[in-house]
């Protein structure tokens, strides 16, 4: 009896174990929007920009529909001796600077998608 010739499926590019890339998502919504990709990209690099500029002077920016970013203040740690949690070793540690960091918080929308 002879064996049946198997015929490969190839895969998607999008599967379901890893999220999009980048270029996935401007594909996607030129797509959609009717937009060339080419317009999409050259939002999408705009958006740099504009929320530098916002976080600076505000604090905060907010992208349409999607989150809103915001500028967290991360207070000063003073020098000294600290514990291991895991070994109970005590440590000698420098002193750390006050210093801001970016968070993203979804909008509602979002959070109840998930």
């Amino acid at each position: 009896m002879a064996k049946k010739k198997t015929t490969k499926t190839k895969k998607s590019k999008a599967s379901a174990d890893k999220p999009p890339t980048k270029s996935e998502i401007f594909n996607a919504i030129a797509e959609n929007t009717g937009l060339t990709r080419k317009d999409v990209s050259s939002v999408f690099t705009e958006i740099g920009p504009v929320a530098k500029k916002s976080l600076k002077a505000h604090g905060s920016f907010t992208v349409p529909g999607i989150c809103k970013l915001v500028v967290k203040m991360k207070s000063r740690v003073p020098a000294g001796e600290r514990r291991n949690p895991f070994t109970g070793e005590t440590k000698w540690m420098p002193a750390k600077p006050a210093s801001k960091t970016v968070r993203a918080r979804p909008i509602k929308a979002v959070r109840d998608m998930v």
